[in-house]
């Protein structure tokens, strides 16, 4: 047995959440009813029981939302390629990221009428992206092999996030861009509550080390963090239009108890990257805890 084979055994042994999750994967829960599921997961991830008569932090409630808030709308919502003409009739055509082909399938795809650089994403899911920053150095064997795995997945049952459950799965192709660093597109993440920007959360360096920077919507630094390491010694300078970005994640969370709105900055021109109605799931970790209370007072359920 390789290296690589033993310390993936060993995580699986030592770990209980990665144990769930690859027992969720294959399948083994997914006649379960959504309530015992997702208590199973919520106690299996974050050691802690899950209370959904009186849910009080922001994880417990994201479990209320998933159960209880199904608007049909939601649907198109997290649909990667729907959900643009839905932010188009609502804040212009100019925030959306040029598509340069939509398939069903990989073999569909004729990368001749693509360029050399973009980028191939599932409409359906998360993590289904290959970045193709050079068509002739990539490996498209195992880029067919992330997205097959992934048309193949219905993301419902990973974490009974019920607007994934009737998506189309589909492949987009995007515009290859990055921001200021030619490297990547840092991620400026806005929580909305009831349509008001709180808390925006900026991911960088998913190439090397992921991080995340918390700030308030005035722009002041957070001693904080969510699942991934903060970093105070990168100070990422305020957006140019901040106050832009701040209304439109307004304009596109109004009447949505929660809504992550996640904008890309390039050339001080704001693009939409996507909305997110369950942030992790409901289970990632916080850093004070006191900031998963905080965001669960700003969370009113309906």
């Amino acid at each position: 047995m390789t290296k690589k084979l033993l310390q993936m055994a060993g995580r699986f042994i030592r770990y209980p959440a990665i144990r769930f999750d690859y027992l969720t994967e294959l399948g083994l829960f997914d006649r379960w009813p959504d309530e015992k599921f997702l208590k199973k997961k919520f106690q299996v991830v974050t050691g802690e029981t899950l209370n959904l008569e009186h849910p009080q932090s922001f994880n417990e409630k994201v479990q209320w939302l998933k159960l209880y808030d199904r608007n049909p709308v939601y649907t198109t919502l997290v649909d990667k390629y729907e959900v643009k003409n839905y932010v188009a009739d609502r804040i212009g055509l100019q925030y959306i990221i040029p598509t340069l082909g939509v398939w069903n399938n990989f073999d569909e795809i004729d990368f001749e009428k693509l360029p050399d650089q973009f980028v191939l994403k599932c409409t359906h899911d998360s993590g289904g992206v290959v970045i193709c920053r050079d068509k002739n150095d990539t490996d498209w064997h195992n880029a067919r092999r992330l997205i097959d795995r992934s048309l193949k997945r219905n993301y419902f049952y990973r974490g009974r996030e019920w607007p994934y459950k009737n998506v189309t799965p589909r492949i987009i192709a995007e515009q290859y861009m990055t921001d200021e660093s030619k490297t990547e597109l840092k991620d400026y993440k806005i929580f909305c509550f009831n349509g008001e920007p709180k808390l925006i959360q900026v991911d960088f360096g998913r190439f090397d080390v992921h991080k995340r920077n918390l700030y308030t919507t005035e722009w002041d630094y957070l001693e904080a963090s969510i699942k991934y390491p903060n970093d105070p010694a990168v100070q990422i300078p305020c957006p140019v239009k901040l106050r832009e970005m701040l209304e439109t994640a307004r304009k596109l969370s109004e009447g949505i108890p929660h809504a992550r709105v996640d904008l890309y900055s390039v050339k001080d021109k704001i693009y939409f990257g996507e909305l997110t109605l369950h942030h992790g799931s409901g289970t990632e970790k916080f850093t004070p805890a006191e900031l998963g209370r905080q965001m669960g007072d700003w969370l009113v359920l309906p």
